[in-house]
C-alpha cells in the first residue's frame, strides 16, 4: 500500500550551487527507486534561525511523493548520514 509523503530538507549551501543541485538529485532518485515524485519545489535559500554545523543559511527544498509505507523510515536513514543535509522532516499527507 503506498502513501503520499512530503518531505522538507534544509541543504547546507556553503558546498556550492551543483553540489545542493546533485543532493537533490540523489533524494529524488532514491524515491524514484520505489515510488514517484509527486512535486519538488525550491523554497530558496533562507537565514537559519540558529546555526547548524557552522551554517548560517539553509536552502530549502519541498518534495511531494508517493512511496510504501515502509520507504521513509528508510529514506530518514539515508538522509541521517547524507553530508550537506543541515534538517529534514517527512511527513504523510491525507487521513
Amino acid at each position: 500500500m503506498a502513501n503520499q509523503y512530503q518531505l522538507v530538507v534544509v541543504l547546507d549551501p556553503a558546498a556550492g550551487e551543483e553540489a545542493v543541485n546533485a543532493l537533490v538529485e540523489s533524494i529524488q532518485a532514491k524515491i524514484a527507486q520505489v515510488g514517484t515524485v509527486d512535486a519538488l519545489d525550491n523554497l530558496g535559500t533562507k537565514k537559519l534561525a540558529y546555526e547548524i554545523n557552522d551554517a548560517k543559511e539553509g536552502t530549502y527544498y519541498k518534495v511531494r511523493f508517493t512511496a510504501p509505507v515502509e520507504f521513509p523510515r528508510e529514506l530518514e536513514r539515508v538522509l541521517k548520514i547524507t553530508s550537506g543535509v543541515l534538517r529534514f522532516l517527512v511527513v504523510r499527507i491525507g487521513e
